[in-house]
């Protein structure tokens, strides 16, 4: 796959096939069912993303504004977003082996920094697990598992970090020259 071809784009309620096909490849350990993914997507769909070259998928993202220190259940309805959200939520990320180290996860991220800041969030956070903390820790998230109480995390599994980014009008000024 080129990286130069391969573009995110907003999901699609059709994308959903893939979404989970994409989900059981490269998530096996933390099942969710396809109607959290339906939810995420109606209560928030512009934190929904896939990653698209030519007319395949190979990686998608669900995000939305939430409470710091408070990451939602896996596999869990969040029934409605919170009024006074005060990060910026990743729930799930998942890219195929073709779209990784193609920049992808970048991208993203960017994006994810731009909506925050739409939202007036100033945080980003996530939970992370599949040993994949220092990856994280390469887009500039930091360790936060003091704000989460420890059964909640281990819910996830037991190596899981909450991990927590500060947004600026900074990020928004290097999004839009980057673009010009």
């Amino acid at each position: 796959m080129s990286p130069s071809a391969a573009s995110w784009r907003l999901m699609q309620p059709g994308d959903l096939p893939d979404v989970l096909r994409i989900a059981a490849q490269v998530h096996p350990d933390y099942p969710e069912h396809a109607d959290v993914f339906i939810e995420r997507q109606q209560l928030y769909s512009q934190g929904c993303w896939v990653r698209q070259h030519g007319t395949h998928l190979y990686g998608y993202l669900l995000s939305h504004p939430w409470l710091l220190g408070h990451p939602p259940a896996l596999n869990t309805k969040l029934h409605t977003l919170p009024d006074k959200a005060d990060s910026y939520y990743l729930h799930d990320i998942a890219l195929l082996p073709a779209a990784r180290g193609s920049g992808a996860a970048s991208q993203i991220i960017a994006q994810l920094c731009s909506q925050a800041l739409a939202e007036n969030l100033t945080t980003l956070s996530l939970v992370a697990v599949n040993q994949s903390t220092d990856f994280w820790q390469r887009h500039a998230f930091q360790p936060a598992n003091h704000l989460v109480p420890a059964g909640k995390l281990h819910s996830y599994s037991r190596d899981a970090c909450y991990l927590v980014r500060t947004v600026t009008n900074t990020h928004r000024t290097m999004m839009k020259n980057m673009t010009d």
